[in-house]
């Protein structure tokens, strides 16, 4: 006999284009050293461009990265 059942529990990923990966759900995002980070908002924004000062959380660096490839 096993115990009561856990609520199945996922992650919704949205890409943004030339932007954050936007995660829902609780999940537990690692970074590129290993290092573990749990979310703690009900949607968390990943960089995806490498130059947030806020690793692994998005911190808008790429807009300043879009701007000046667009010029």
């Amino acid at each position: 006999m096993t115990g009561p059942q856990q609520p199945e529990t996922r992650a919704d990923i949205v890409m943004c284009p030339d932007g954050p990966m936007l995660v829902r759900g609780d999940v537990v995002v690692e970074d590129a050293d290993g290092t573990q980070h749990r979310t703690t908002r009900p949607v968390s924004a990943v960089c995806r461009c490498g130059r947030t000062s806020r690793a692994p959380w998005c911190d808008g660096t790429h807009k300043l990265v879009t701007e000046a490839r667009e010029r």
